[in-house]
């Protein structure tokens, strides 16, 4: 077998969905070839098949309901003059390549993880079964890899459910089972789409290394074009289940050939300048804040009775496996945070994972329960109602949270999802005119009146959180709590979500929450940013104060670790 052998040749590649309603094509005869070493980088829409051509490498779309997959050829070159064709390999023989040879990074650590495990148990599994070890050995390399994924307090994560970490940190520890083997070829599917940008950086970092390590090869699957453009040597794009160009990532990036890669490009927040709108639209020019606009909004908004006022919030969580003498210990997740905003103002939040920005926005609507402080929408004490009277306040508050997949319920078809808060809230005078208000949300995300009937299993990541935004959106509240709401979707989406939401802020004039680790998108939608930092307000203001005179050294090393366009 020649040097220049590919590690991986996909020819014809194909994968549909037979249902009752008949056979949906998702990837449409793909083929490319993957070189030793090479990082491959594969960009497109929600849906598109991006996913689903990485899952099909390993044959995971035979455990997918309905999911028929059929290709001439998936082979991998495991080694001198051993061949291996990954479309016929089966049993044994395919579990030997699984997780030891080719491993995957998941999008969707949720669903990933196993529940009913530590993640401890989980990491320490892969490594006795690929690597040999004894249980004492797979427990220290266990936490040498949590460490090497820049997680903290390694002792709690190792004795720790999935449940009990924020996405960032269960994403860091898929991305620690998939790397734990060593494997030569590692599949990326959004591996850092969870992470702050301090934390994507250093396990950016931490993957380049291996690749030179190990000599790696990597299949890299991202929305994050900044991501891509600086993580891989070549790149395709794909749309509708198709390649529709590829190219060294440098010159396709700059030197564009097809329309939809040009709109990719354009849909990404710009970090030299704040918009006040993506420019998505055909022929539509995007004009910048002047400092002048900028001033007399805020200016504005400090004139307002604020419509959320948070004062001294705490909350706290009982630390897994660790007691004083007996009795359990606790983690302050939010520590005498304090905040307000007026009717119409976006306050973004950013800071690691881990920092606390989640458990203040379900803390704010009585998802979890505060030790202490207070919180008044509209002038209503939310803390000190009746469970009876804040049921009623709450369509006036809504969250969209950062898992689309658990947020919906699986055995609901997402029409459903959409029209139960409507039913309950009892909105629209009848039931066909709540049905009407649905087909309305879904156009307005982008997704026509056919996807009502499909159930969460049926739509990728990115269709599911457009669904969950929709869900929050359709009960008009005053009060919207983005949990990383743009955080799953491709930069073409996503610019239609953030524009959808503007227009939105406009018409309704409801006040935005915005929980984020993407600094381009938080300056591009927020009036006032806070830095967040083991649980504490580290530094606030107006966006662009603090995006261009930052105080804090903290808040520098989160900007300077935002990845550049490179194109």
């Amino acid at each position: 077998m020649s040097d220049k052998t590919p590690i991986l040749q996909v020819d014809r590649l194909s994968v549909g969905f037979q249902s009752d309603r008949g056979y949906f094509p998702a990837v449409k005869e793909v083929s490319f070839a993957l070189a030793p070493g090479e990082s491959l980088g594969v960009v497109g829409e929600s849906g598109s098949g991006k996913s689903l051509t990485a899952l099909s490498l390993l044959r995971l779309t035979d455990y997918l309901p309905g999911c028929v997959m059929q290709a001439e050829g998936i082979r991998y070159a495991a080694g001198p003059d051993r061949l291996l064709d990954l479309a016929r390999l089966a049993g044994p023989a395919l579990r030997r390549v699984r997780g030891k040879e080719i491993s995957i990074i998941f999008q969707d650590p949720s669903t990933a993880l196993n529940p009913v495990f530590t993640c401890g148990d989980q990491l320490e599994e892969v490594l006795r079964l690929h690597q040999g070890l004894d249980r004492k050995a797979a427990r220290a390399a266990a936490m040498n890899w949590l460490e090497r994924v820049q997680l903290t307090d390694i002792g709690r994560i190792h004795a720790s459910y999935p449940h009990q970490l924020s996405g960032g940190q269960k994403q860091r520890v898929a991305i620690a089972i998939a790397l734990a083997a060593e494997p030569r070829l590692l599949i990326a599917d959004e591996p850092t789409t969870s992470l702050d940008v301090t934390v994507q950086r250093r396990i950016l970092d931490l993957l380049r290394q291996l690749r030179e390590d190990l000599g790696m090869s990597m299949l890299f699957i991202s929305h994050d074009l900044g991501v891509v453009a600086e993580m891989v040597e070549r790149v395709l794009v794909m749309q509708q289940g198709r390649f529709v160009e590829e190219g060294p990532v440098r010159q396709l990036f700059q030197q564009p050939s097809h329309a939809y890669t040009r709109q990719l490009l354009a849909s990404r927040p710009p970090l030299d300048i704040r918009l006040k709108r993506l420019p998505i639209e055909a022929g539509v020019q995007s004009q910048s804040w002047t400092p002048a606009e900028t001033q007399s909004r805020l200016t504005h908004f400090e004139a307002q009775e604020p419509l959320l006022r948070v004062e001294a919030l705490e909350v706290e969580y009982e630390n897994p496996g660790r007691s004083f003498f007996g009795k359990p210990t606790y983690l302050r997740a939010v520590d005498q945070v304090s905040l307000e905003i007026a009717p119409g103002e976006t306050l973004g939040v950013v800071g690691e994972s881990g920092c606390g920005k989640t458990s203040l926005g379900k803390a704010i609507i009585r998802l979890v329960s505060p030790k202490a402080g207070k919180v008044f929408l509209d002038g209503q004490d939310v803390l000190g109602l009746p469970e009876r009277q804040w049921r009623t306040l709450r369509r006036r508050a809504q969250i969209i949270f950062q898992d689309p997949y658990h947020s919906l319920n699986p055995r609901m078809p997402v029409g459903e999802a959409i029209l139960e808060p409507l039913t309950v809230h009892r909105l629209g005078a009848t039931a066909t005119e709540r049905r009407d208000r649905v087909d309305h949300w879904l156009e307005k995300v982008g997704l026509d009146g056919s996807y009502s009937a499909r159930y969460p299993h049926e739509l990728s990541g990115g269709q599911r959180q457009r669904i969950g935004i929709a869900r929050a959106l359709a009960v008009e509240p005053h009060l919207l709590i983005c949990d990383e709401c743009v955080s799953a979707l491709d930069v073409s989406v996503q610019a239609q979500i953030l524009n959808l939401l503007l227009d939105l802020q406009v018409s309704t004039g409801f006040s935005m929450l915005f929980i984020s680790h993407d600094w381009a998108v938080v300056r591009f939608i927020s009036d006032r940013v806070m830095v967040m930092r083991n649980g504490r307000v580290l530094e606030s203001g107006p966006v662009e104060e603090v995006w261009t005179k930052p105080k804090q050294a903290y808040t520098r090393e989160l900007i300077e670790a935002v990845p550049a366009a490179g194109f």
